[in-house]
């Protein structure tokens, strides 16, 4: 947590003093000051008082110079210096929300805050758009930059990359140009990266594309790809479906697990009820497909160095491969004892 030296709500009392009521009232309701610290909306506020939401928005204006231009405002610049400070402590570029709650969980103390940031020559605000959230900030060159990189960093994934928190950290910083010192450091790079609307990271903590299914996990299918992918190697629909549920803590029924992996081609079965990822080079078949494959790609091989070949293909049994492999009608054997396919 930020912490503030001021007051807020005895801040917001004085710099709001030399106003009319009506143009109080509309500032209080605008922002969100009063009990129920509930912003409230040009036309409700209109409503209320019988004119239009363009009046509103006028007065609303007008009352926001007036405050910048009144010795109570002026006496307070040390709040706003000091708000300047929390935010450079932040990153100097810090989205809305994370600022806000790092200064406090109190809904109204952050609608005071608020206040503050829209009144303060220092601060400037970034609005949404599609690649950032709203955001706040106290230096161009560095949001120029944190800007640019995380466009580049997006630009760099693909849909189904992966990659751990510390490389994504590790490509940031080296992206981002012309730091200080006091920016190069894992939590201002963590509060950069959640800028982004295009990158985000997974239960497991693997960033990628906020959109890709293995950052956005939308069921049973998508839990036991990044389950399995954690495992490292081939593991059986039981396994999967109690790996899910204790590292997600999501209800997985083994069944439904089973009919999910056979769906989706992410998942290839090697076994008795044993899957693999075909991204690990595994492909689908039954036995004699796989050894017919493997003649096929390296020629003439041993009974030896076949089995060997299978086995790091499927999960099948010594004995099978052997049996499939003496059928004449798919494979024959040369005086040298190497089998070829037929």
């Amino acid at each position: 947590m930020a912490t503030i030296s001021f007051k807020p709500k005895q801040v917001t009392k004085k710099i709001l003093s030399p106003l009319q009521d009506r143009a109080f009232e509309v500032v209080t309701g605008r922002f969100g000051l009063g009990a129920d610290a509930e912003r409230k909306t040009l036309e409700a506020i209109g409503q209320n008082y019988g004119i239009t939401r363009e009046r509103v928005r006028q007065i609303e204006n007008a009352a926001l110079t007036a405050i910048k231009k009144s010795d109570a405002y002026k006496s307070e610049q040390k709040t706003f210096d000091e708000l300047k400070k929390v935010i450079k402590t932040l990153g100097a570029i810090v989205a809305e929300d994370d600022l806000l709650s790092s200064i406090s969980k109190d809904k109204s103390t952050q609608n005071h805050i608020h206040l503050y940031l829209v009144l303060g020559d220092d601060f400037k605000k970034f609005k949404e758009d599609d690649h950032f959230k709203t955001r706040w900030s106290v230096d161009d060159a560095i949001s120029d930059s944190v800007h640019i990189s995380l466009k580049n960093l997006y630009a760099s994934l693909k849909d189904e990359d992966l990659v751990s928190e510390s490389e994504m950290i590790a490509k940031f910083l080296d992206d981002v140009k012309g730091l200080s010192e006091e920016y190069k450091n894992e939590e201002v790079a963590r509060r950069w990266l959640s800028l982004s609307k295009k990158l985000d990271k997974n239960p497991l903590g693997e960033w990628g594309n906020a959109e890709s299914s293995n950052i956005k996990t939308r069921g049973v299918k998508d839990y036991a790809f990044l389950m399995m992918r954690k495992h490292g190697s081939p593991m059986h629909f039981r396994e999967v479906a109690k790996a899910v549920t204790n590292t997600f803590n999501k209800k997985c029924h083994t069944a439904t697990c089973h009919n999910e992996l056979i769906k989706d081609k992410r998942f290839v079965l090697v076994g008795r009820g044993i899957y693999a990822l075909s991204e690990w080079g595994y492909e689908s078949g039954v036995v004699r497909d796989v050894i017919k494959k493997i003649l096929k790609k390296e020629g003439p091989l041993s009974k030896e160095d076949v089995v060997d070949r299978v086995m790091k293909e499927r999960y099948f049994k010594k004995n099978t491969i052997l049996v499939n492999l003496q059928s004449p009608k798919y494979f024959k054997k040369n005086k040298q004892g190497l089998y070829s396919a037929v």
